[in-house]
């Protein structure tokens, strides 16, 4: 009776159900291979994780005025009109000659894109600010990695590098595979217009009067609809001007006989560049950058193979003074982080089938072995409800978890194998031994999770960063957790299909179990004995060992 109490005990309970079952279990593992195999290449790869970064930023141009006239006319105002607002965390302001900006960081429980909108419609209530003021503008700080630049550089003028250099942003981004290019490293255009005193004092003009005109023909304005029998007629102004050469033509004043003065007659015109405390060289030439970012689901390495491609087709199209040169290429870093992934896993997978087949059973070996794919494969499903990518973070975390979940695994076989040294039959010692373990691997596969939560909670912009780490982890453990009580046991609780190859490949265990069964019987157990028995030498050993590993490091440092 007391037997029969026991087997029913051992039949109950969702691991003897998959046990029992094993058709389920074997769907489970598909399920987590194939599927995540298949959902991989639907997941974003990005060098690093992007988001927002729960910063605004609000930058307001105030020409010629100092920092002291920004502060007080424009920085003050803007610190006033949004430091009030629900969900603002903090606000620090800089003043700069000729601009200030306010950044304001927003609470991490907030929708920010509707403080955004709360801030722009506060700052657009501003009436204070200087005359001379620009529009303000409002904007939400975004993570946006770029995978790669290009560097132009030559023994050119500014102008010739920049219209090179926008020609070839412009033809990177028909280029199949890449979505947005900006060009870098170069101060913005500006048409300059320098008008000699002596010559406003011959025409009786001021640099004002000059603007004015400037603006009042330098436009581009619509002016509604005329209708007709015909149909509509829009009307525009169309006076926009984007070179030097079309402000040549501006009149300016006009004489009492009807003479017109040009724009062109009393002025310098040029196209050139702002000012700027910065310059571009390489190679020790002037140099532009064009950088490539990663959108959508575009891939960094599949980024930079298209740049690369295209960096190939223009060497020979460019002037021998002219070079180009791909550099900061991050993919390199991606796809080296992901070789060492998969490095690493080959290598777990070879030492656990090697280690267990050599003392375990080499069949055991196996399913233990295949505990590693299905919990990376597996976390693949999952990922994009965490909205995890693949990137730097995670294949990190990934790298973290290689030497962790394979343990479980190897607890629970054992546990198994040795039911069956016992004498028990497969599927009873299938149900005893992982029933019997299951508790102490939980609580260990809990532990390494509790471990992990923590960097779910940190705060601010390292936080988001963060996550990735913990949010791979928990899924690869709970995976390993599943795959190790239900999908392993399943696995081992029926006879192979090829005896005689099982037989053959297990030769070389029954080789090592004796060395090792004599290594532990002459060996082990009586230094074990001695250990215990002279316990009181034992910890003097220990901590002298302990005093000489301190007193070497010490040393280093003296």
């Amino acid at each position: 009776m007391a037997n029969q109490t026991e087997r029913d005990e051992l039949s109950k309970g969702p691991i003897a159900w998959m046990v029992k079952n094993r058709v389920a279990a074997n769907l489970l593992m598909i399920i987590f291979l194939f599927g995540g195999l298949l959902m991989s290449s639907q997941i974003k790869q990005e060098v690093f994780p992007e988001f927002t970064t729960d910063i605004v930023r609000i930058t307001v141009p105030y020409p010629g005025a100092s920092p002291a006239e920004v502060e007080q006319g424009i920085i003050l105002s803007v610190e006033d009109a949004v430091r009030g607002l629900d969900g603002v965390k903090r606000v620090t302001s800089t003043a700069f000659e000729g601009s200030g900006v306010v950044v304001v960081e927003l609470l991490t429980s907030v929708n920010e894109f509707k403080l955004v909108q709360d801030i722009k419609n506060e700052v657009d209530r501003i009436t204070s600010f200087p005359e001379d003021a620009e529009r303000p503008v409002v904007s939400l700080v975004e993570s946006r990695r770029k995978v790669v630049s290009l560097m132009l550089y030559g023994e050119q003028s500014r102008s010739a590098l920049r219209m090179l250099a926008e020609r070839i942003r412009d033809d990177l981004i028909q280029q199949p595979g890449i979505t947005l290019v900006q060009l870098g490293l170069t101060p913005p255009l500006e048409i300059a217009i320098e008008v000699p005193q002596s010559e406003l004092r011959a025409y009786d003009l001021t640099l004002e009067q000059i603007a004015r005109k400037i603006r009042e023909t330098a436009i581009e304005l619509p002016a509604g609809e005329v209708r007709s029998e015909g149909g509509q007629i829009l009307l525009r102004t169309q006076e926009r001007r984007d070179f030097g050469r079309d402000f040549l033509n501006i009149p300016i004043s006009s004489s009492s006989s009807g003479g017109i003065v040009r724009l062109g007659e009393i002025a310098t015109i040029e196209d050139s560049f702002e000012e700027a405390d910065q310059e571009a060289i390489f190679n020790g030439k002037p140099a532009i950058s064009i950088d490539v970012f990663r959108v959508g689901n575009e891939t960094p390495d599949g980024v930079s193979q298209a740049v690369q491609a295209y960096v190939d087709e223009l060497q020979s199209q460019l002037p021998p003074d002219i070079g180009v040169s791909l550099w900061n290429d991050r993919s390199v870093v991606f796809v080296d982080r992901m070789q060492l992934l998969m490095k690493n896993a080959a290598l777990g997978l070879i030492l656990v089938l090697i280690l267990l087949g050599l003392f375990l059973e080499v069949r055991l070996a196996f399913w233990v072995t295949l505990g590693i794919p299905i919990s990376i494969l597996g976390c693949f499903l999952f990922l994009p409800w965490l909205d995890t990518s693949i990137n730097m973070i995670s294949l990190f975390a990934f790298i973290i978890t290689l030497g962790i979940i394979v343990d479980d695994a190897v607890v629970v076989g054992e546990n198994i194998y040795e039911k069956r040294e016992q004498g028990l039959s497969k599927i009873q010692a299938a149900i005893r031994g992982a029933q019997e373990i299951s508790m102490p691997v939980i609580f260990a596969i809990l532990t390494n999770i509790v471990a992990f939560m923590p960097l779910f909670f940190v705060p601010g912009i390292s936080g988001k960063f963060f996550r990735q780490i913990p949010a791979v982890v928990v899924i690869v453990f709970v995976i390993s957790l599943i795959e190790s009580l239900f999908i392993l046991p399943a696995h081992l609780s029926h006879s192979a299909p090829d005896k005689a190859l099982w037989k053959k490949l297990n030769k070389p265990r029954e080789y090592f179990s004796e060395k090792l069964n004599r290594f532990i019987e002459k060996v082990y157990d009586p230094f074990v004995s001695w250990v215990v028995t002279h316990r009181y030498i034992t910890i003097a050993i220990a901590l002298a060992v302990l005093l000489t590993a301190f007193g070497m490091v010490a040393g280093k440092h003296l």
